[in-house]
């Protein structure tokens, strides 16, 4: 039986070792791992790819942009896109752009199987023996790791903010760091680009793993998301309704997705106001004494053909980091 040359493109060591080990057991293939779209085109050029697992969320040159060139350069792959961004719209796009079919991270062996014998390109035979897959060893850190689950769980939150607003949300790569206070500080600086913030806060805890949520938003932007709601109610009480009926979307679709991941179940408090058309330093002093030394993941959405931005922080308590390690382990065990 010939051998597959197979291309898996993600950013992420979790994901791609994830994928390695949801491949159907003795499909004869050959693994290629790109990191980006680039190295992905690299690879299918020199003749290593007919089929790709592709991402769409990559630094350098993500999954729309790959299959686009792919299309552009008649390049002779079946595409299948494995990814977190589940937005209507995204599924749609990649479609448009030539992948044969989409599946949800993380990727589910029997679906995976599944979608490949849909499109002929894997097909079980118990009478012939098939060449084993061949299985790199990938090294996962924690903070790989762990951002690969905040990207599944980012993905949902923006599927549902898209679904509530009917836009396309754009989805970054999520940034995963342990600071100290002074340097969340500085991160928060960095989020900055005026010089009056509203923000929502909210706590959770599970399980062991707990920390509160923060919800940035720009003030010159406030017209601009009060026209996608489609409402406003005069004055501030009207703003502040807004910006917590928008947190309970997208901090509610995180924790749940980092819950269902780690199968367990968050216990969420009250949205309150950390701060209302405030400076960065204002927000810190009010919150000083709570936020010690913290993984910190930051997130930054924002909505295409809007001037909307939100950036948001999941900050969880020191103690909280070895628990996550355990559920990262049986993850990838």
């Amino acid at each position: 039986m010939a051998v597959i040359p197979l291309v898996i493109c993600d950013d992420s060591n979790m994901a791609r070792k994830q994928l390695v080990r949801s491949l159907p057991e003795g499909w004869g293939v050959s693994i290629t791992q790109a990191t980006n779209g680039e190295e992905a085109l690299t690879a299918l050029r020199q003749g290593l790819g007919q089929v790709m697992l592709l991402d769409l969320t990559m630094p350098i040159l993500d999954g729309y942009g790959t299959l686009a060139a792919i299309r552009n350069e008649g390049l002779a792959v079946k595409v299948i896109v494995v990814s977190g961004d589940v937005q209507e719209q995204a599924v749609a796009r990649v479609r448009e752009l030539g992948a044969l079919d989409f599946i949800r991270k993380p990727a589910d062996p029997t679906e995976l199987a599944t979608v490949l014998q849909r499109h002929g390109i894997y097909s079980p035979s118990p009478t012939t023996p098939a060449e084993p897959v061949a299985r790199p060893e990938l090294e996962v850190s924690f903070r790989d790791a762990f951002r690969e689950v905040v990207n599944v769980s980012m993905g949902r939150a923006g599927a549902l903010l898209a679904k509530a607003l009917d836009v396309f949300v754009q989805l970054p790569i999520p940034n995963v760091n342990i600071l100290e206070v002074s340097e969340l500080h500085m991160t928060l600086v960095d989020a900055q680009r005026e010089d009056r913030l509203s923000a929502v806060c909210q706590g959770y805890i599970g399980e062991g793993i707990a920390g509160e949520a923060l919800l940035i938003f720009h003030d010159s932007e406030f017209d601009d998301m009060a026209r996608l709601v489609r409402w406003r109610e005069a004055g501030e009480s009207g703003d502040i309704e807004m910006l917590l009926d928008l947190s309970s979307i997208i901090i509610g679709a995180c924790l749940a997705g980092i819950a269902e991941q780690f199968d367990i179940r968050f216990s969420q408090g009250h949205p309150t106001i950390l701060g209302h058309h405030a400076s960065i330093d204002e927000l810190i002093v009010v919150n000083k004494t709570r936020w010690k030394k913290t993984l910190a993941v930051e997130l930054s959405y924002s909505l295409e053909g809007h001037n909307v931005h939100f950036d948001l922080l999941l900050l969880f308590t020191e103690d909280s980091v070895k628990r996550i390690t355990r559920k990262i382990g049986y993850l990838m065990s």
